[in-house]
C-alpha cells in the first residue's frame, strides 16, 4: 500500500464524493462537511483546497486513489503560533494506521511551512478512533471542554490534543 499526501486535482472529484458521502464520517466533522456529500460539495472543496498558498489541505491518496483529506490551518492574531489539524478517511480504510502516518507527515509539513510552535486537534469525547490516532501520532491531551460541540441535536464534550514543534524529533 502506497500512501502519499498531495494537492487535490480536478480528477479526484469522483473518488472524493464517493468516499465523503458517508454519515459515519460527517457525524464527527463540522457542519461545513455535509451529508449527503454531493458533486457540488466536492467541486467546492477541491477549489477551496487549491486556493491557499502555501497549501493547507492535501488529499490522502492510497494506491493512486483519493481516500480522504488532511489539513493544517494556521490561526491568526494572538493565536498565530498555533495551527489546527483536521482529517477524515474513507470508512473502508479505517483501522489500518493510514491516518496516523498521514498526521505525522502533515505535522512535519506544517512545522516546515508555517511559522508555528504548536499544532492542535479537536475531537469529541465519543470519537475514540480519532483520539487514538492523535495519541499514536504523539499528541498530548491538553483540555476537555464540557458540552461545547452541538451536532445533530446533541451536545458533546470537546477534547483538545496538542503537538509542539520540539516534539518533531520524536516522530518515527
Amino acid at each position: 500500500m502506497q500512501l502519499i499526501l498531495r494537492p487535490y486535482q480536478a480528477s479526484d472529484l469522483e473518488n472524493l464524493v464517493k468516499h465523503a458521502n458517508n454519515i459515519k464520517i460527517s457525524k464527527f466533522l463540522t457542519n461545513k462537511f455535509p451529508f449527503p456529500y454531493e458533486k457540488k460539495d466536492g467541486e467546492a472543496f477541491i477549489q477551496l483546497a487549491l486556493s491557499h498558498t502555501p497549501l493547507q489541505i492535501k488529499a490522502i491518496v492510497v494506491d493512486n486513489e483519493v481516500i480522504g483529506s488532511i489539513g493544517v490551518h494556521q490561526l491568526a492574531d494572538i493565536y498565530s503560533k498555533s495551527a489546527e489539524i483536521g482529517y477524515w478517511i474513507a470508512e473502508d480504510f479505517w483501522g489500518k494506521g493510514i491516518v496516523v502516518r498521514a498526521v505525522k507527515e502533515m505535522l512535519k509539513y506544517g512545522f516546515e511551512t508555517f511559522d508555528i510552535e504548536r499544532i492542535f486537534a479537536r475531537t469529541s469525547h465519543v470519537n475514540l478512533a480519532s483520539q487514538q490516532v492523535l495519541k499514536k501520532a504523539g499528541f498530548v491531551f491538553e483540555a476537555e471542554l464540557k458540552g461545547t460541540i452541538f451536532k445533530n441535536g446533541e451536545y458533546f464534550d470537546e477534547l483538545i490534543f496538542g503537538f509542539r514543534k520540539h516534539q518533531l524529533n520524536t516522530l518515527i
